[in-house]
């Protein structure tokens, strides 16, 4: 399952038994149920400091809708995980980049 709806799911059965009413958030971007790390424990995509990102990387690479999921990491300034194929570094150096002038 994938991390934003693995997130997503979890609260609503947290929710549910503790009858909180979740009805004002919104549902997770379609493409998340075409996503490979659906199929795959988030640990690929989440290790800890100084652990290596290359499962989460490699299986993006093999993912239809890696340019969809960076595109949303990057408009939601995701900033832990694998997102799209990217680490935060490599989005960090993304968003920084995008903000320097035009020569």
């Amino acid at each position: 399952m994938n991390t934003p709806r693995r997130a997503v799911e979890l609260l609503v059965s947290v929710a549910a038994e503790v009858r909180l009413d979740l009805s004002g958030f919104p549902a997770p971007p379609a493409w998340t149920s075409d996503a490979l790390c659906a199929e795959t424990d988030p640990e690929a995509f989440f290790p800890e400091k100084g652990g290596s990102t290359r499962e989460g990387v490699a299986m993006c690479h093999r993912c239809t809708v890696a340019a969809e999921c960076l595109d949303y990491a990057i408009a939601n300034n995701e900033r832990f995980g694998i997102w799209g194929g990217l680490t935060e570094r490599n989005r960090r150096s993304i968003r920084l980049a995008s903000k320097e002038p035009a020569a």
